[in-house]
Order: C-alpha cells, then structure tokens, then sequence
C-alpha cells in the first residue's frame, strides 16, 4: 500500500471516529438533561401541597423559589433554608450565570439518602476527564468563547494537534464537551454549572 493511502486512510478513520463519539456523546447528552429536568422538577414539587407555585414552577425558573423567598443579602443561607423548607434531605446544585453562548439557568438536586446509597465507582470516569491540566483549561476556555480547533491550538498546554484532538475525544466521551460540527466545540448547556461547581469545590 502506498504511504500516501495509507495516510489518507487513517485520516478518514480518525474522521469517522469522531462522528462516531460526536453523534453518540449527543444521544447521551440528550437523555442525560432529560434526567436531569425530571430529577429538578421532582425537587421543585416536593412541597407542591405547602406551595401551589411550587408545581407549576419549571426547572430553572425564577418563581421556584416561591415569590416570598428572601433575597440574599436578607440571609446568608437563603438557598439552604429555601431547600430544607422544600425538600429536606436534598442535595442541590444550581446557577444562573451569562456565558459567551448565552444565558444559562440550570438547576439540579438529588435525594441524599439516594446518592449515598449508590456505587460512585462509575462516577470515576468523567471526574478522570477533567483530571489533566490541558484538559481542564481546554473546557474553560470553550466556555469562555474559543470553540474551533485553530482557537484552542493556541493554548500553552498543547504541543500538536495530534494532543489537542486526544484531550477533546476524552472531554467529549465523558459528555464534558459536544461537537455540533467537525472542529467545533461547546459546552452542553447542562454542564455548565456542574462545571462551575467542582472548580468551586476545588478551589474551596
């Protein structure tokens, strides 16, 4: 086989296994906020029979948190003692924050009872993802704008484009990052808090 199919080969099979993590880290992404929304519609509606608004208030939305919620320089622990009077026991993560793809309201909670009751061994993988210097930085740097390949191999952290293409499939793979289009790339609007989250955590 000449060198130059041979090149040309491993390249369409690079490109194939793109769109194969692409389309698929979409269809995961997909069923994963639809989770999500059920799981933050059900913390909302904890207390519908206390608080009428509570049920007909959607995910992320400002009457969630009842029109009488007190505002935060009122009481530090306004959103705690919103939560507790809600849903106790319930663990929950939310924001409304502007990124350069637009607004973002997102909100997530859990049961504790339940999430201490489940095997976090599989939740390895996508903490492992963002576990690399260059990786960490690729997503924020996604999220503060530079979504094409040419932007993000501007960064410090990459030494070739063989690297840069690496650290993406694993982003995308563990759903931290989606490829709409070849050499594009965003942030699912769903993690965008829970990114905002560990990077608090981390630096707590």
């Amino acid at each position: 086989m000449e060198p130059d199919t041979a090149s040309a080969i491993e390249r369409r099979l690079t490109e194939l296994e793109q769109e194969v993590v692409r389309l698929s880290t979409l269809a995961d992404a997909a069923a994963h906020a639809a989770d999500e929304r059920a799981a933050a519609f059900d913390i909302e509606s904890a207390d519908a029979g206390a608080d009428p608004d509570a049920a007909s208030a959607g995910p992320g939305d400002p009457a969630a948190a009842g029109s009488d919620a007190p505002a935060a320089t009122d009481d530090p622990l306004w959103f705690v003692n919103e939560l507790g009077r809600r849903a106790p026991g319930a663990v929950m993560m939310a924001g409304a924050v502007d990124t350069a793809a637009g607004p973002v309201r997102w909100q997530y909670g859990l049961m504790a009872d339940g999430l201490l009751s489940e095997d976090w061994s599989d939740l390895a993988h996508p903490l492992e993802a963002l576990g690399h210097p260059a990786r960490i930085e690729l997503v924020r740097q996604v999220m503060r704008g530079a979504h094409t390949t040419a932007e993000l191999l501007q960064l410090e952290h990459l030494a070739s484009s063989g690297q840069l293409y690496h650290h993406l499939r694993q982003l995308v793979t563990a759903g931290w990052l989606v490829s709409p289009r070849r050499g594009y790339y965003e942030v699912p609007a769903a993690r965008v808090v829970p990114l905002l989250v560990l990077t608090m955590i981390a630096s707590s």
